[in-house]
């Protein structure tokens, strides 16, 4: 027997497009200014453009020097999840199938390690990149997203890993299966549903990410797209018709990355579940 449709239902159905309408409220303005030259948006930033114009987004995409910027941030995004799946997957399932002590104290670690504040470590986490001379480096910023993202990474990993049956390791183990092979052929590939999370929510993080790049790349040529668009604020001028338009053209990639992620979640929670 279905449910019934009831007033309640309808109530909290408004109540949910109330809301969604509220979180897209920041869509909006972003949208339609970045559509406007700037006088209109200094005059009424609330209003829809008289004329819709695509100038704000050919400048920016010429002031930010986009194809570089937005290279760089995608080689520093897939660098630092690649990194952060093979070490904190392998990492969380020795964890996990360890069943000592000191596997639930370092585990402890990297879930406190989750709570401590960027801005605490910041001037001495510069200091000791610059005595290893990870600044102005891809590969130094990709290890430092290693450490910050690690405690979260292995966190999800762990969980997930608790899930999969011992029999498994131990029937592929009798075939003569290393203790490597039986992760990375019978443990990874069941890890598909969290490791797509996990590129997800590392993605986001990593795209948009704006103060640890600022501290690390100080090379114009590293530059990543939050940092480029950061440029158009000036001490005296602040170029928001450029700017809103950068914006937007850093969101669309990442928009699309998750769209078209999204249907994999689905299909691998689905494909994990029936398993």
């Amino acid at each position: 027997m279905g449910n019934k449709y009831t007033s309640k239902t309808f109530v909290l159905e408004i109540f949910a497009i109330l809301l969604g309408l509220v979180f897209l409220v920041p869509f909006y303005y972003l949208l339609s200014n970045s559509l406007k030259p700037f006088a209109e948006i200094l005059s009424n930033t609330s209003a829809l453009p008289k004329v819709f114009m695509l100038d704000n987004y050919i400048n920016a995409f010429e002031k930010l020097d986009y194809l570089k910027v937005f290279s760089n941030s995608l080689i520093i995004t897939v660098l630092s999840n690649i990194v952060l799946i093979v070490f904190c997957s392998m990492a969380a399932y020795m964890l996990v199938r360890t069943k000592k002590r000191i596997s639930n104290v370092i585990f402890m670690i990297f879930v406190a390690a989750m709570i401590i504040p960027f801005q605490s470590i910041m001037i001495p986490l510069i200091k000791t990149a610059g005595n290893f001379g990870l600044l102005n480096s891809i590969w130094g910023l990709v290890i430092m997203y290693l450490g910050f993202g690690s405690g979260m990474t292995i966190f999800l990993y762990h969980g997930f890993i608790k899930g999969i049956p011992v029999e498994l390791e131990e029937a592929a183990i009798i075939d003569g299966c290393s203790r490597f092979g039986v992760f990375w052929r019978i443990v990874f590939p069941l890890l598909k549903p969290i490791t797509v999370t996990i590129v997800i929510l590392n993605s986001l993080w990593i795209w948009n990410d704006y103060l640890l790049p600022s501290l690390v790349l100080q090379n114009p040529e590293y530059r990543t797209i939050p940092l480029a668009t950061f440029f158009f604020f000036g001490q005296y001028t602040k170029q928001w018709d450029l700017a809103l338009a950068a914006l937007v053209l850093g969101i669309i990639p990442l928009l699309i990355f998750f769209f078209s992620m999204q249907r994999h979640i689905i299909k691998g929670i689905t494909s994990g579940s029936i398993k």
